[in-house]
């Protein structure tokens, strides 16, 4: 990690307090400010495999970092099921602006949703002052070959093992990991020092190499009760653990959107936007994209609003993963094949969001995702037609 990335992450910017209702405007306008900057700064940060300083500053400036708070706590409550659509908006915006940003508010978000689910209301508290005063959290869950392990002792709970391909490392201070344990798998909310315990070496992927993901050695850390956050199991509790992977997929959306609008932009460029094959090609983006919007959003909505109904929820979110996953696919191939080897140059834009979303396609067990929404639906006695209920508004 550069010392300058560092040093932006430590300075205490003082978000500003967001939740009001005479500021809703000057929210959207921080928000579009912010992806402007995303969106400027993506090649650089690419090029250098860094979340770039400026961007990290503008998180807490301009108030990004607080929005999934609820009002209470300084931020818009993105996080509040009564806002299942303006989350879906900024996840889908920052995805457009730069998938590896987008990434890492995803997971911030889902962190602070998780603390506020599952933690007790000192626990969330705790994590709210720490964002405000500069902080970011996030979601580390994949284990490697020492997966991270918890037990008490006599003075608190210490730790053995760490995380592999977590996003944010070095740069992120409340991480919320997960951790086996005698009673199952455990939450623990950390405080971490800027770059403490973290290595980047081993992060050469093809895409989203500015999402600052790294390994993790937690070994010897020991954390007090008031670190574990909720009860075990509860990080995979239905249908909030599947269901909510409606997130990233609003930020896949994002960037296959981003896709086609510099697809369509060079199209005009060139003077090609009358050729018959390209305005096929337009055609199968445009759809696609729309087809993954509709689907994401009916699962949002789905889980924020009848949760109740856990399996559907589930099903539907794994549904919408699916549909976005191939959409995104088929759009880049039609961007790639109608662009041509200059959609393969680095000087095009189009060359390294394609990489970064073909990356973050790869998400966790796709196929067994699909195969339990079949099973949802084969099972289901109603008609097909009134299952999802895609069109509600």
């Amino acid at each position: 990690m550069s010392a300058s990335l560092i040093q932006a992450s430590r300075r205490n910017v003082g978000a500003p307090r967001i939740g009001l209702p005479d500021e809703i405007n000057s929210w959207q306008s921080r928000l579009s400010a912010f992806a402007a900057l995303c969106e400027k700064r993506a090649g650089e940060a690419d090029e250098q495999s860094i979340v770039h300083p400026s961007v990290v500053e503008a998180f807490h400036a301009l108030g990004v970092a607080a929005a999934p708070l609820p009002t209470g706590f300084g931020g818009i409550g993105l996080i509040e099921t009564s806002e299942w659509s303006a989350l879906f908006d900024t996840l889908r915006t920052f995805g457009a602006a730069d998938l590896s940003v987008g990434r890492l508010f995803e997971g911030h978000a889902n962190a602070i949703d998780l603390v506020h689910r599952y933690g007790t209301d000192a626990q969330f508290k705790k994590l709210a002052n720490a964002i405000q005063g500069g902080a970011l959290t996030g979601v580390w869950g994949a284990d490697g070959a020492n997966p991270l392990q918890v037990r008490q002792v006599a003075k608190g709970w210490l730790l053995e093992g760490g995380k592999i391909l977590a996003s944010g490392a070095g740069l992120i201070t409340r991480p919320l990991v997960t951790a086996g344990s005698e009673a199952g798998q455990r939450l623990i909310l950390l405080d971490l020092k800027p770059g403490e315990r973290t290595d980047l070496s081993g992060w050469t992927p093809l895409g989203m190499r500015s999402s600052a993901t790294g390994s993790v050695d937690l070994s010897g850390l020991l954390v007090s009760d008031s670190r574990l956050i909720g009860r075990p199991g509860d990080f995979m509790r239905q249908p909030h653990f599947s269901g909510g992977a409606w997130r990233f997929c609003a930020v896949h959306l994002g960037g296959a959107e981003h896709l086609v609008e510099l697809y369509r932009e060079q199209l005009r460029q060139r003077q090609r936007d009358n050729d018959p094959y390209q305005l096929q090609r337009i055609a199968t983006c445009v759809s696609a994209a729309g087809s993954a919007a509709y689907w994401i959003k009916a699962a949002a909505r789905q889980l924020a609003l009848r949760s109740e109904e856990a399996e559907k929820s589930v099903a539907l979110s794994n549904l919408a993963r699916g549909v976005t996953e191939r959409s995104a696919l088929d759009v880049m191939e039609a961007v790639q094949r109608g662009a041509g080897l200059s959609a393969f140059m680095r000087a095009n834009p189009i060359e390294r969001v394609a990489r970064d979303l073909s990356t973050y396609l790869r998400q966790p067990v796709p196929d067994l995702a699909m195969a339990e929404a079949a099973r949802f639906a084969l099972a289901d006695a109603g008609s097909i037609k009134d299952m999802w209920d895609l069109d509600e508004g």
